[in-house]
């Protein structure tokens, strides 16, 4: 018991961001929740119940939403490092998309229906890298319908797949701070991006097979870089996700100055609304 004491000791004294690997096919809350119960666990908590908010043995969120369909970067927040998600969620990230020309879908991913085929062969390389120019810099961008966007406190997503009907957010503006096609073999292309937050790399890949008198959609995402964190030298694997090997990963929070301690003091005695888990709804996805 004493053994279990200290390992949940240790797990409630860690403070700071760290980066996993998200794997396709569950949503990043569910990859949390994956990851929460396996600490817990370890930390000899019996029935650990990783969505009950009331009473937590742990506090952790994540810094940007990651479709199902995609992978890569997820980084996250635990203890007082969940404070430190908003930065992360506003920073730069990097994307590796492979699209497909030819065919929309509902969702802009392969994860959707096939509402739209239009030819691709007047596409040449050298229309499609001189098109990209037109997204580069500061841009306008309609988020896609199926999203994490909430509209009277549903996702949107989730209101589309009850049958409800759903407005397209208006466009708002967004920052690509590059954009390079690494691959053209239509009707498959592969793209690197680097964005900033609130961006979504399906829609870039919908509007510029439009842009290119087409239609697309992505058929692999991956998140190369969010933030300090990258997918070659800093995500943690699954068989990874342990105290251990999280403790040695962890990037500190910085320590709060005087000043801060003080703001905080007063804002606390007005402010009583739970702690956010950095979720922001939109990170790309």
């Amino acid at each position: 018991m004493a053994v279990q004491n200290s390992s949940l000791s240790k797990l409630q004294s860690l403070n700071g961001i760290f980066a996993i690997y998200k794997k396709q096919g569950p949503t990043s809350a569910d990859v949390l929740n994956t990851l929460k119960k396996a600490l817990l666990k370890e930390a000899g908590v019996a029935n650990p119940n990783p969505r009950k908010r009331k009473k937590q043995a742990l506090k952790i969120g994540h810094g940007g939403t990651l479709d199902s369909n995609a992978s890569g970067v997820l980084v996250v927040g635990i203890g007082e490092g969940t404070k430190m998600l908003t930065t992360m969620l506003a920073g730069s990230k990097k994307y590796r998309a492979v699209g497909e020309l030819g065919k929309a879908t509902d969702t802009l991913d392969a994860t959707g229906n096939v509402v739209e085929e239009k030819s691709y062969d007047h596409i040449t390389k050298e229309a499609f890298e001189e098109k990209l120019k037109q997204f580069t810099g500061e841009i306008m961008q309609v988020p896609p319908l199926y999203s994490a966007l909430k509209k009277d406190g549903q996702r949107m997503s989730v209101l589309l797949k009850q049958g409800h009907e759903v407005e397209a957010k208006p466009a708002r503006p967004v920052t690509v701070y590059s954009l390079s096609l690494q691959d053209f073999n239509p009707p498959h292309f592969t793209l690197d991006v680097e964005c900033g937050g609130g961006f979504y790399v399906r829609s870039l890949v919908d509007d510029l097979a439009k842009a290119l008198s087409s239609c697309a959609h992505i058929k692999e995402l991956t998140r190369t870089k969010q933030g300090q964190f990258t997918l070659e030298e800093h995500v943690l694997k699954e068989d990874r996700w342990t105290l251990t090997d999280i403790s040695q990963a962890l990037q500190p929070c910085p320590k709060p100055s005087r000043q801060e301690k003080n703001d905080k003091k007063a804002k606390s005695k007005h402010n009583t609304q739970p702690e956010s888990e950095g979720d922001d709804g939109d990170q790309n996805d």
